[in-house]
């Protein structure tokens, strides 16, 4: 039998502390994506730790994590901060989305089940309602389902987790009123066109809508940043 030696920590121990990491991680990315600790905010490890009644280090590890996942930076000897997205690494971050949407419709175009097109049909309609509203936080959500399920049937693994982590690193510097009645009625005729390319089959048509989809959404967001700057 194979003794812990004093001090160590025992394989229960180390199983724990991961859990207790993965349920932080997790609790901290759900609080800077939905916008509770904003860009450029320093994240202070003793509060995260009472707050989540925790020891600091779960905490720690869990901020390399998000670190690694481009979510917050650690700044010498001043602390760990949500990461600020500049306007070029937000363009960048469009152009390479565009990349993999129309990769994901033009998957779709060329085999698609009939339960599949329903599904985002049903998310289509539920936004045209959103935007008539001028729901922006149901719009939002709803959009971000449609692309999720979007890449989900597309049905390449590795093309939806590099989509996810752009995803995530957008959020940060995504701005909600990118989604003014105008703008959400613009955006969700641009995903009626790509379903409908994906319908009829047509992967270079599925692939072109996809791709011009995320360029109006990057030229919406400069919009947006230009009327912020008054240029």
């Amino acid at each position: 039998m194979l003794d812990t030696p004093p001090g160590s920590a025992g394989p229960i121990d180390i199983v724990r502390t991961q859990s207790l990491t993965t349920l932080v991680q997790r609790e901290l990315e759900r609080l800077i994506l939905a916008g509770e600790v904003k860009p450029g905010e320093r994240i202070n490890e003793q509060h995260v730790a009472q707050r989540l009644q925790v020891s600091r280090g779960p905490v720690r590890e869990a901020l390399r994590g998000l670190e690694r996942a481009g979510l917050v930076e650690a700044r010498v000897n001043r602390g760990v901060y949500v990461r600020e997205v500049s306007v070029e690494q937000a363009v960048e971050i469009y152009e390479m989305r565009g990349l993999i949407t129309g990769f994901a419709c033009a998957r779709l175009a060329a085999a698609s089940t009939a339960d599949q097109r329903a599904e985002l049909a049903a998310m289509v309609a539920r936004m045209e309602r959103a935007a008539a509203d001028g729901d922006q936080a149901g719009y939002y959500e709803i959009n971000l389902a449609f692309h999720d399920r979007l890449m989900q049937f597309a049905g390449n693994a590795r093309a939806k987790a590099m989509y996810d982590a752009l995803v995530k690193e957008s959020h940060l510097c995504r701005r909600r009123s990118l989604f003014s009645p105008r703008n959400m009625a613009e955006s969700n005729a641009e995903h009626a066109a790509m379903l409908d390319a994906i319908r009829r089959g047509d992967v270079d048509t599925a692939r072109r809508m996809g791709e011009e989809h995320i360029v109006g959404g990057r030229r919406r967001f400069l919009d947006v940043v230009a009327a912020g700057t008054g240029s």
